[in-house]
């Protein structure tokens, strides 16, 4: 009976350390060999470059670190064959994704990605060329086809490679996180099984690069659609698989070992932290500031910050104006103290009422409106970006999808931040995250959960004062934002016409303030950033017929 062990290399590469990530490629390589005996273990998709590599793909010096450290790779794997995924190109000067097999003492064997994604966060086309044919490679009497990412949501090949003799498909990926996606990766992966009859081991990378956290969750399939191999998500690791041919079928069986599957609040809870750590950790900032108000979004974004950083790596700054309720100073201080960050309490007042005095003239018998509200706000802005500039932390910006949506936030002033870990999540969706959170330890107050949403910026103000009610808005912003649905289709489904109107004339006029966002952590099938491109300068109008 043939048999040999692959070990899935779940690994975290940082965009652009071509010599970093060699190095790390080599280290998992040795210890798959010494921990499992392993003869071939899979990297993710463009492991040498990282993903994506976006336009330093047009950089020469790239594709020359890359062509070193193929051969670096071929130079050191002395008893143990990889494949790993990194840019190729050709001698006409085509530039392809590729996937290479390396192995001791032979030549490398290189395939070319047959689908490039081009949609949503993807931009491939711009960079590659389609490959075309199939690469087969005999480890052992065993035939894996290669193939990458994309290829693997596409039946061709799939029947390219069985054609060619693969007898089980390798599919490297990088694949960035969406609620829901692991489950959609397994169904469409049982649907090239069912078509083809063959194994599938899919390999997937795991951190965050810029807006997008790549979650892992590796695993394998055997011919009959069955998981058999489960990584974890979210975590770096070495998975081996066991494969044995029976003599009597002649068929390959699989086994590995599966992890428990993961609920859906815990996977995004995972993906916002990852996120944000690697953020931090891959700019090389020593820590992080956060402007707590005492209110339901700086607490959930303080919690991910420890839980992606340690207390010693978080300031939290509490910066109280005329309105802010005692009931925000003691929950603050409350939840700063209890977490064991650093906190200090540095009021606005005297820097308001300088403004309020320099502008007297200027708003001389001019009501007071949201001018003054933002006012405070940007004071909040400059006071943070300036204990920033002394210290070299990053400011995060706490605004939510849902405020993010329809403008509800200042420009220069509580948008102001280095990055915004909510920038993805509904507010909705900030309730079940802070909840979530307090199941493990009770860190969040639960009278800043309890309280009804306010920017304090004015007496007696509230969220729902301006906006309507998160449970509804929520769903309005999902159907026009990600769900592409019309006024008329929000109408007849049964929202209210006025409250729709609204809300898209909102989310429609503040593209201009989303341009200026810091970025933030994508979790949704449509977020804003490259996954959503609207026009600034537009006379559309939503809610408007021809006549």
């Amino acid at each position: 009976m043939q048999s040999m062990t692959l070990v899935m290399g779940q690994i975290n590469p940082v965009v652009g350390d071509v010599k970093g990530n060699t190095a790390k490629i080599l280290a998992a390589a040795t210890e798959a060999k010494r921990k499992f005996n392993a003869s071939l273990i899979v990297f993710p998709e463009l492991t040498l470059t990282g993903y994506p590599p976006e336009d330093l793909l047009l950089r020469p010096g790239l594709l020359k670190r890359v062509d070193a450290a193929i051969v670096l790779l071929s130079e050191k794997l002395t008893d143990i064959a990889v494949i790993v995924g990194h840019p190729q190109s050709d001698a006409d000067g085509n530039l392809y994704n590729a996937a290479s097999l390396i192995q001791p003492s032979k030549s490398t064997t290189t395939y070319f990605k047959q689908h490039l994604p081009n949609y949503g966060v993807f931009d491939e086309k711009r960079y590659f060329k389609e490959g075309t044919e199939p690469t087969v490679v005999d480890l052992g009497g065993i035939k894996f086809g290669l193939t990458i990412c994309e290829d693997i949501w596409f039946k061709q090949p799939v029947e390219l490679a069985k054609q060619a003799g693969a007898e089980i498909i390798l599919n490297l990926n990088a694949s960035p996180y969406q609620i829901e996606k692991p489950h959609r990766r397994i169904t469409e992966l049982k649907k090239r099984i069912h078509e083809s009859g063959l194994p599938i081991v899919y390999v997937n990378q795991v951190g965050g690069q810029d807006e997008l956290v790549f979650d892992g969750a590796s695993f394998s399939l055997n011919n009959n659609g069955n998981i058999v191999l489960q990584a974890d998500a979210f975590k770096e690791g070495l998975y081996p698989l066991s494969l044995q041919r029976d003599k009597s079928s002649g068929k390959l069986k699989l086994s590995g070992d599966i992890v428990s599957p993961e609920e859906r609040l815990s996977l995004i809870y995972k993906a916002l932290v990852m996120g944000l750590k690697d953020y931090v950790r891959k700019n090389n900032f020593p820590g992080v500031l956060i402007g707590l108000s005492g209110g339901i979004d700086s607490a959930l974004t303080l919690a991910l910050a420890v839980d992606a950083l340690g207390p010693n790596n978080v300031e939290a700054v509490m910066m109280p104006s005329r309105f802010t309720s005692q009931i925000s100073l003691a929950d603050a201080a409350e939840m700063a103290n209890g977490l064991g960050v650093k906190y200090s309490v540095i009021s606005i007042e005297p820097v308001f009422n300088s403004f309020l005095q320099s502008l007297s003239e200027a708003f001389s018998g001019m009501e007071t409106d949201t001018t003054e509200e933002n006012i405070q706000a940007r004071c909040r802005g400059t006071i943070l970006m300036a204990l920033s500039n002394k210290t070299g932390a990053m400011v995060l910006a706490t605004g939510n999808k849902s405020e993010v949506a329809v403008g509800y936030s200042t420009l220069y002033g509580d948008m102001a931040g280095g990055f915004s870990p909510l920038k993805d999540v509904y507010k909705t969706l900030v309730y079940e995250l802070s909840n979530y959170r307090n199941l493990t330890t009770a860190i969040i107050p639960q009278r800043i959960i309890d309280r009804p949403p306010s920017a304090e910026l004015a007496d007696n103000q509230l969220d729902q004062d301006s906006l309507p009610d998160y449970a509804i808005l929520d769903k309005i912003l999902q159907r026009y934002i990600a769900d592409e649905r019309c006024f008329e289709d929000l109408v007849l489904e049964g929202f209210d016409g006025e409250v729709v109107a609204r809300v898209i004339r909102m989310v429609d006029k503040n593209e201009y303030k989303r341009r200026q966002a810091a970025p933030g952590i994508h979790i949704s099938d449509r977020a804003f950033g490259r996954d959503r491109r609207y026009p600034i300068t537009s006379a559309y109008n939503v809610t408007s017929t021809i006549e």
